[in-house]
């Protein structure tokens, strides 16, 4: 009997990558929109909230939709929109064309980032090929960082550089499957597998993600206005926080499984909470750089893991997509919720606003992980008629 078939890991890596670009870069996008254009900070953050809930948008409208239109047809659409929405905002100044395009873009992302849960949920060590897509997110994040500072003002190189990097992933849809083949005899459709942790999962990460991306929304301006450091610096913290951040990847891909679930989710979400006050207060070089490098090395570790957990509790990988796009939204939400409070209370009282709530919600997300593991969910082996990664769907 032959080895059942699974799409490589590689194309899937590609689409995380593109898919996760956006988000990675939102403190350039917002911070530049709101230098380059005629807008306020916080309707700066307004449009980095739209193009991110415009891609949760697209993961909850297709999550059931990946099997059904076929992995290779839905990756080469998200990564068209991918290239025209955010092209098409790099090259205009006219405001109400540089939401659309934002918006495209994002819904653009988030169907590569769709196609690319699914895939991953299906692979043999989903955590593995997770961690790979972080290492390569992270790598590109932190070289646009590095160079955009020296390539001129303008809002235009950050959207520029995601909208290239789905084109340039494009070539690598050719090895996504093109189709499921109808069955012979149509199977009734499988209900979700362990719904109350999923549920209770995916009703937690938008808060997570919310407090992630409200502070990384505004790091930017935290480094200029209240650190005193000029763009080129906080790029530069940027890049090295971002690589810090790779090697906290590398370990947890190296540990793999061995830590379970519980320690590395409640635990590092609470040592993020500490990260978020530091960085938040921050009034000079030092405490930003310590703030920002060590938040970056524990998100990316704390994430893998929160992804892992999600794609153990169904190997079709529907509750790897609905718990990302639920993370999406809090993701969303977080430039506007960043904006608000800073421009509210100022930015410590909003990072010790943000840290609070991490500390309320790491307690379920804990909770569900230690479930998965007296559970010892199975890795459910795919059937040899029907590829993997085609059976990796959403309900």
């Amino acid at each position: 009997m032959s080895a059942p078939r699974t799409t490589p890991p590689w194309p899937l890596v590609a689409l995380f990558t593109a898919g996760y670009l956006a988000p990675y870069l939102l403190p350039t996008v917002v911070g530049r929109l709101d230098s380059g254009l005629p807008v306020s900070a916080t309707q700066a953050g307004a449009i980095g909230s739209a193009l991110l809930l415009s891609s949760a948008t697209a993961g909850f409208l297709l999550a059931s939709r990946v099997d059904r239109i076929g992995p290779r047809t839905l990756a080469r659409a998200g990564l068209v929109l991918a290239v025209l929405g955010y092209g098409g905002a790099a090259l205009t100044t006219a405001v109400p064309a540089v939401v659309a395009g934002a918006v495209i873009g994002g819904f653009g992302s988030g169907t590569a980032t769709a196609v690319a849960a699914t895939g991953i949920a299906a692979q043999r060590d989903p955590h593995r090929v997770t961690t790979l897509g972080l290492l390569g997110v992270s790598a590109l994040a932190g070289a646009v960082y590095l160079t955009v500072p020296h390539l001129g003002a303008g809002h235009g190189l950050p959207l520029a550089a995601i909208g290239l990097t789905a084109l340039a992933v494009w070539p690598l849809t050719a090895r996504l499957h093109p189709r499921t083949p109808a069955p012979a005899v149509r199977r009734p459709r499988e209900p979700l597998p362990h719904l109350r942790a999923g549920l209770l999962l995916a009703a937690t990460m938008p808060c997570w993600s919310m407090a992630q991306n409200a502070l990384w929304g505004v790091s930017g301006r935290i480094g200029v206005t209240q650190a005193h450091l000029g763009e080129a610096a906080v790029g530069a913290v940027f890049a090295v926080a971002l690589g810090a951040g790779l090697l906290g990847v590398v370990g947890a891909g190296a540990l793999g499984p061995r830590l379970g679930h519980a320690a590395p989710i409640g635990v590092g979400t609470v040592l993020i909470a500490g990260c978020i006050v530091l960085s938040a207060s921050a009034t000079g070089l030092t405490t930003f750089a310590a703030g920002e490098i060590a938040w970056n090395t524990l998100y990316p570790i704390v994430l893998s893991y929160v992804i892992g957990l999600a794609a153990s509790l169904d190997p079709r990988g529907r509750w790897a997509v609905l718990v990302g796009s639920a993370s999406s939204l809090g993701t969303a939400a977080g430039p506007l919720t960043g904006s608000l409070l800073s421009a509210q209370a100022g930015f410590p009282a909003m990072g010790t606003v943000l840290a609070a709530g991490l500390l309320v919600i790491a307690v379920p997300m804990t909770a569900v992980a230690l479930g998965a593991g007296r559970r010892s969910l199975p890795v459910v082996e795919i059937p040899v008629e029907t590829p993997a990664y085609d059976r990796a769907t959403a309900a």
